[in-house]
Parts: C-alpha cells; sequence; structure tokens
C-alpha cells in the first residue's frame, strides 16, 4: 500500500484539504492508500481552519484531525512526499535531504514529464552550484547565469497559493487546483500497477 504524506506551512488549509480529497478520491477509485499531512511551520493539534472545513463538507468530505508538525518519523513513514510550494519542498529537503528522492511539489508531481524531470535536475544544479560558488566568494559565469534564467522562464510554477485568511471563495480555487491535480496524481499511480 503507497503511503503518501502531503506538506503546507501550518497543516491547517492546503495539505488537510489535499489529505482528506485524496482519501476520498482513492476510496471511490477503489485504491488502497494510506494518506497523512504535516507542516513545517506548526504544532500538533491546531484545528483545520473553517473554510478548509466548509470547502470539504461541500463535497461531502470528512477530516477531524488537528495539525501535525512534520517530524522524522512522518519523512520516514512516507513512500512519497508531497509538497504545496517549492519553499515547503526546500525546507524540508534542508530538514531531511535522505527524503530528496521522494518528495516533490504536488503540481510538479501531477505534471511530471521527462523534458520537465530533465530540466528540473539542471535547474537544481544550477543552483547548488551557484550556492557553492557564493560561499567560496565566487559568482557564477555569464553562460551558467544565462541559462539559469532560460530555465527558471521554462519552468511553471509549481505551487498552490496559500489560501490562508482569505475568502471562502480562495479557499475554493485552491480546492480545485488541488483536486485537479490529485486526479492527474491518482491516474499516474493506476498506471503504475
Amino acid at each position: 500500500m503507497k503511503r503518501i504524506l502531503f506538506v503546507c506551512t501550518g497543516n491547517t488549509c492546503r495539505s488537510p484539504m489535499a489529505e482528506a480529497m485524496l482519501r476520498a478520491m482513492a476510496q471511490e477509485r477503489g485504491m488502497a492508500l494510506e494518506v497523512r499531512s504535516a507542516g513545517v511551520s506548526t504544532v500538533d493539534g491546531l484545528p483545520v481552519s473553517a473554510n478548509a472545513q466548509s470547502v470539504l463538507r461541500r463535497r461531502s468530505i470528512q477530516h477531524n484531525n488537528g495539525s501535525t508538525a512534520l517530524d522524522n518519523g512522518s519523512v520516514t513513514w512516507a513512500d512519497l512526499i508531497l509538497t504545496m510550494t517549492a519553499g515547503h519542498k526546500g525546507n524540508l529537503l534542508q530538514r531531511f535531504p535522505s527524503a530528496v528522492d521522494k518528495t516533490y511539489t504536488l503540481l510538479e508531481y501531477a505534471h511530471r514529464d521527462e523534458e520537465g524531470e530533465r530540466r528540473i535536475a539542471e535547474l537544481e544544479s544550477l543552483y547548488t552550484d551557484f550556492q557553492m560558488k557564493q560561499a567560496l566568494g565566487g559568482q557564477l559565469t555569464e553562460e551558467e547565469r544565462g541559462r539559469l534564467l532560460e530555465l527558471e522562464a521554462a519552468i511553471p510554477s509549481f505551487d498552490i497559493a496559500d489560501p490562508f485568511g482569505g475568502s471562502l471563495q480562495i479557499y475554493e480555487d485552491s480546492a480545485a487546483e488541488i483536486e485537479a491535480a490529485l486526479r492527474k496524481l491518482l491516474d499516474r499511480l493506476q498506471h503504475r500497477k
């Protein structure tokens, strides 16, 4: 059984919606998945936001869990970790570098293709080189800087905007974006069987 962990900031909006929706959607498809969520900057037990609960109720989905702080146990448990933004992914990988081969943003994983993966890997390599050169007092060459800008322009944003504090409509928009990505995720998982 595949174990999937969703990660966002406070684990009160996006990741609990993704967790609850994926669980319900997988059940509808007859797929056996274990799903959890956590936050990179939270404490255990905070309630899921009222608007997130409303969005889930409108879809006839229940979610009664409180927030969970991201820890090594959750990271180790997961077969696949899907973050809501590149910032969450970076935070997680800085804390748990061994999770690099199983951590993606939700949109990155849902819209993955070979060319996109190659570009992302090249961009991440350039970022690493840039950070190393900066630490040693150096800079990127003009060619490296040009390639970095070219890759950044070619790769779409893989972030799902944070609805925290927003209107119910903003939560609905966020949930719709998450739901569309979850459909693609489930399609990918079904084709891997």
